[in-house]
């Protein structure tokens, strides 16, 4: 017997309620077959919600018996919230990732000499920009977050608004190829007060902080990741003055 379920859903010119579409998939992974109400006015929302004595849509009915809305629904199933709760590596794991996949395609799908050296270059010059670009997108937000803990930002508040330029223009120098001595002392620099500050503030003053490493509204432990980060761009510094 095919399982039924009623759903009740905002769909206006002006809004489609995503939560309503995902609950529609949802159901649909469930095996129910989905009886799908569209609410397609405002005022036929406001009509529907005081009607159920409900303040949100979407609003599913199993058995004649409401569920709830998403959330709800995705515990009626015993599925773990929607959504990244709590810490995590996921995004500046994914960065990492990327700048590999990204080195990878431009060393070998190109042709290009250099093999792993190569590689590893452009890996780290991929990682500064994409790691940069985060950083951009919110310069406020990220200079909030960097200025707990990284030293010179502390005393220098202008520079947690260079920082993310000055690491972009590294990474964009490697790939560049342009003179060590243009590129190599400002990843040198970025890169000490960056590990020395997150050395202080993780492993010596024990302090439970977010990263800004990938802008400043991110859930990322400051820690090993973040000083790692630090670590190859001095160390990528160091590289380009004595390849």
């Amino acid at each position: 017997m095919t399982k039924q379920a009623t759903l009740y859903r905002m769909k206006t010119d002006e809004h489609i309620c995503p939560f309503g579409l995902k609950s529609k998939h949802l159901l649909k992974q469930q095996g129910f077959e989905v009886s799908d109400h569209l609410l397609t006015s405002r005022a036929q929302t406001d009509e529907f919600k005081q009607q159920h004595e409900v303040k949100t849509t979407p609003q599913t009915f199993i058995n004649g018996k409401r569920v709830g809305g998403y959330d709800d629904l995705r515990r009626y199933f015993d599925k773990p919230p929607a959504g990244q709760h709590g810490t995590s590596y996921t995004p500046v794991i994914t960065i990492f990732a990327m700048a590999f996949v990204s080195a990878l395609a431009l060393v070998y799908g190109n042709g290009q000499s250099g093999g792993i050296i190569k590689l590893a270059e452009l890996f780290v010059a991929f990682t500064m920009i994409m790691l940069a670009i985060q950083k951009l997108r919110d310069l406020y937000t990220f200079s909030n977050s960097f200025i707990t803990y990284d030293l010179l930002a502390m005393k220098v508040i202008p520079y947690a608004y260079v920082y993310p330029f000055l690491e972009a223009y590294a990474g964009a120098g490697m790939i560049a190829g342009l003179p060590a001595v243009l590129v190599a002392p400002v990843a040198i620099f970025i890169g000490t007060v960056g590990a020395v500050s997150v050395f202080k503030a993780v492993y010596i003053d024990k302090r439970e902080l977010t990263c800004a490493c990938v802008g400043g509204d991110s859930k990322v432990p400051l820690g090993f990741v973040s000083l790692s980060e630090n670590l190859i761009m001095l160390a990528a510094g160091i590289w380009m003055l004595v390849r």
